[in-house]
């Protein structure tokens, strides 16, 4: 087993084609082709089903995937370390939050500081972010909840209650607090299963003896926010996540304080990364502040 095949492997799995790999490596397709082959006629073993044009991984490519991902991460931290004399004038940081608005200040800070830094953001639910950490697809992740689990170094960044809101139009616009009973006489826009908010306000009904019931399910968080902006039903979203928007009106709920805890996450194994650290530490001042 040599190097230059387990790379090309890595190569045609992650970017989904012989093609693409040779492009990212700047090989010919043949060169790439050769090595997966003689990798997997070498251990007897099938990593891509090749059917026309289409590749997919078998069952025994997945596993040496979750392999290969930690192997080259850990050598681009090698290469991290061994170079962390130069400046931090190149490079991209791939983040994934459940709501981008608790970053902003941060995202506007660690720009002016590293402007030759490309940021990538993207958002999804709690079990999105998550995924993405674990299968190394993102390097720093925002939360509603912080996760107990050791794999990961946590920042927390603020806490925020849940609140509902509507548009300025509905009939209940300007009403200062709905019981959990009131909430569910309502038509709802909550967020798709997965979501902590959802979560959380869900299991609080729950132990009133009160089930809160869908009219509309939407997946991601600006979507429900439109929707509720059409006049439609009721959202939830934590308070700090509501912002400034002149169609809408929020609204308390009156019941036990729900807090979302909102925090930077990243797998331990990865924070030594000068990128991770770098917006760590800008992250960690802005709290501080």
């Amino acid at each position: 087993m040599r190097y230059v095949q387990l790379r090309a492997f890595h190569y045609v799995a992650i970017c989904g084609g012989f093609s693409r790999a040779a492009e990212a490596l700047f090989l010919t397709q043949p060169a790439i082709s050769d090595q997966v082959r003689k990798l997997e006629e070498e251990y007897d073993v099938l990593l891509f089903n090749r059917h026309k044009k289409q590749v997919n991984l078998t069952r025994q490519g997945e596993r040496l995937l979750e392999i290969t991902r930690r192997m080259f991460d850990t050598e681009q931290q090698a290469l991290d370390l061994l170079s962390e004399s130069r400046a931090l004038r190149s490079g991209t940081l791939r983040v994934i939050a459940d709501a981008a608005h608790h970053l902003l200040h941060i995202l506007a800070k660690f720009r002016a500081k590293y402007p030759g830094i490309r940021i990538t953001l993207r958002t999804g639910n709690t079990e999105t972010v998550i995924a993405n950490l674990f299968a190394y697809e993102a390097d720093i992740g925002v939360l509603g909840e912080i996760p107990t689990g050791r794999e990961f170094d946590i920042l927390k960044l603020n806490s925020s209650p849940i609140i509902a809101f509507v548009a300025r139009s509905h009939p209940l616009a300007g009403t200062g607090k709905l019981t959990l009973q009131q909430l569910a006489g309502q038509p709802l826009v909550m967020r798709e299963r997965g979501s902590k908010t959802r979560h959380k306000l869900e299991t609080l009904a729950q132990s009133h003896g009160v089930e809160l019931k869908p009219a509309i399910e939407a997946e991601g968080r600006e979507a429900v926010r439109e929707i509720v902006t059409s006049g439609a039903g009721i959202g939830f979203v934590s308070r700090a996540e509501f912002g400034s928007d002149d169609r809408l009106l929020p609204i308390e709920i009156d019941a036990p304080e729900m807090l979302m805890d909102e925090a930077l996450i990243c797998l331990h194994e990865r924070s030594s990364g000068k990128l991770v650290r770098a917006f760590w530490e800008m992250a960690r001042l802005s709290v501080d502040d």
